[in-house]
């Protein structure tokens, strides 16, 4: 992905940009709205970061600006301003995602990979490899070292998702938001609780553990060839 970050805060700015290059992405940056906009209309971006609050243009003028020009980028807003009425009104303006700040860059990392793949129509694949797991996503199979396993949908569901993302951090917030639907936390402990199920289903017989529990951060599906 071509990335242009436009926040003027620069150690989130670098923070960010220094982490989609380790993930092999690339990232520009403007520090002022008015710069910003110029630069997203010259084009060449397949997503765009904006802060809400910035020197030179206000981050929902300058999306209102760039829907008036048709320019169709996929936009996230990063905002401390994390409340429902901030975030509506970011959507509202023709925003695509909303997050807010503090953030965990692998939930970014999501959501940018996300709105990227909404654009393009959906990913092109039709099997997720990850080590000795194997998913086939028209058949809905899935295998490990060859051995077939049986999983609910949303079993399924959300092994696709720690597929997609394997390897880095996922939160139990965006589970819930992008296996469930849900927008809000609900207080259930349906995620541990397909968790516990999925853990069993993938890892039980095999001496490599792939599906971990980060403490205090989330869960992170490992490469167990790796």
């Amino acid at each position: 992905m071509h990335i242009l970050i436009i926040e003027d805060d620069e150690e989130i700015a670098s923070y960010i940009i220094k982490n989609l290059t380790e993930h092999g992405h690339s990232a520009d940056h403007a520090m002022r709205g008015d710069e910003g906009c110029d630069m997203a209309m010259a084009g060449g971006y397949q997503v765009l970061v904006i802060d809400r609050m910035m020197p030179g243009m206000d981050g929902l003028d300058l999306i209102a600006k760039l829907r008036q020009q048709d320019i169709n980028t996929p936009i996230l807003i990063l905002s401390s301003l994390g409340d429902l009425d901030n975030r509506v009104m970011g959507l509202n303006a023709g925003g695509d995602d909303y997050l807010a700040k503090p953030f965990a860059f692998s939930e970014l990392l999501a959501r940018l990979e996300a709105l990227t793949r909404r654009r393009q129509g959906g990913t092109q694949e039709t099997v997720l490899v990850v080590g000795s797991l194997e998913m086939n996503l028209l058949a809905r199979e899935v295998k490990r070292d060859g051995t077939p396993i049986e999983l609910q949908p949303r079993e399924f569901s959300l092994l696709e998702y720690f597929m997609r993302h394997s390897d880095q951090v996922v939160t139990r917030e965006m589970l819930l938001q992008n296996v469930w639907d849900y927008n809000f936390d609900p207080q259930t402990n349906v995620v541990d609780v397909h968790i516990s199920r999925l853990r069993g289903k993938i890892d039980k017989g095999f001496d490599v553990q792939m599906l971990e529990t980060i403490r205090g951060a989330g869960y992170i599906l490992r490469d167990a060839d790796a």
